[in-house]
């Protein structure tokens, strides 16, 4: 084994893959321009693909909006969603009677379990 040595690879320097055979999907150039300063942002997606009607600008970090022949597209806001908080989706399966009722049980169940293992000769900490 002396005479052979095992050689290899600098890792993640280079891919094992070629790209022969590969057929790439068809692409198109998308541009959006931030109308807080102007920048430009080109962007490729598929052509079958839909792109955003607002992107991130890369320089400054305002919304940019996509450009269609030139011309900015009218932003559609209609389809914003408003946050649902947890409080939100929990009064969506519950009342508030409910949880009312909920709360009161497991108080009361933390009470007994608290009372029942209370040690007479051990000092409280805190309230």
């Amino acid at each position: 084994m002396a005479d052979r040595s095992l050689r290899g690879i600098r890792l993640g320097a280079q891919s094992l893959q070629s790209e022969e055979g590969v057929v790439f999907m068809e692409r198109r150039e998308t541009t959006y321009t931030c109308d807080a300063c102007g920048h430009v942002t080109t962007l490729m997606f598929a052509a079958d693909a839909e792109p955003p009607q607002k992107w991130e600008c890369r320089t400054c970090g305002a919304d940019a909006v996509l450009q269609v022949d030139g011309k900015s597209v009218t932003l559609d806001e209609s389809d914003e969603k408003a946050a649902r908080t947890h409080w939100d989706m929990l009064l969506e399966r519950r009342t508030r009677a409910e949880l009312e009722e909920l709360l009161e049980e497991r108080l009361a169940f933390l009470r007994a379990r608290r009372g029942a293992g209370e040690d007479p000769t051990r000092e409280k900490i805190g309230a």
